[in-house]
């Protein structure tokens, strides 16, 4: 099963909240540190309000040596993301509390150096994913296995990466459809 990866060829409009020279808070270290090693150590910020889903990607992602932050809406992710560093966000859309729209756009604005993976049951948000400066789209269920390739992938970008992805430059944006029906299909959430 592979992902398929789209280049932005038109520039999006970039975010306004997200300008040069302002400051970027001291927990955006994780985002940067060096890419050597993707997996162990690497916090990742879970965020899903569905305790199923959220203890299945936990358990599947401790298994593979990340540290797993988990969150059941979108204020509890701010506030974490706000708490301490994580180096990647897997975000659901359907939230209680703060959607995971606007919970994006909030965490993209405070923390533009951390990739944040849309994971989503809803359909037709690829448009609004990629326009926003999202690093992936991938709609549920989803196969194991190209999760957790986005993630390495996105946690190997550079800071520069990242940003032009978020000021609507040309950048890599990995979108996956459901897998529910696929014949290939792994393990799927």
């Amino acid at each position: 099963m592979k992902s398929r990866a789209l280049s932005r060829t038109t520039p999006a409009r970039a975010r306004s909240r997200n300008r040069p020279g302002h400051p970027v808070p001291h927990r955006e270290q994780a985002a940067n540190r060096s890419s050597a090693g993707t997996r162990p150590g690497k916090r990742i910020l879970l965020v899903d309000d569905d305790p199923t889903v959220r203890d299945s990607l936990k358990d599947v992602l401790l298994a593979e040596g990340y540290l797993i932050v988990p969150a059941e809406d979108g204020q509890q992710a701010l506030d974490l993301a706000n708490e301490s560093a994580v180096d990647l966000v897997l975000l659901d859309l359907s939230l209680p509390v703060k959607n995971g729209w606007d919970t994006f756009e909030q965490l993209t604005r405070e923390h533009p150096f951390i990739p944040v993976i849309i994971v989503t049951a809803r359909p037709n948000q690829l448009f609004t994913a990629l326009g926003a400066g999202a690093g992936a789209l991938l709609e549920k269920p989803m196969d194991i296995r190209t999760l957790l390739q986005t993630m390495a992938k996105l946690l190997a970008e550079t800071a520069d990466q990242r940003l032009a992805r978020l000021a609507g430059k040309q950048a890599e944006f990995h979108y996956m459809p459901a897998t529910a029906n696929h014949p290939h299909s792994r393990k799927n959430l």
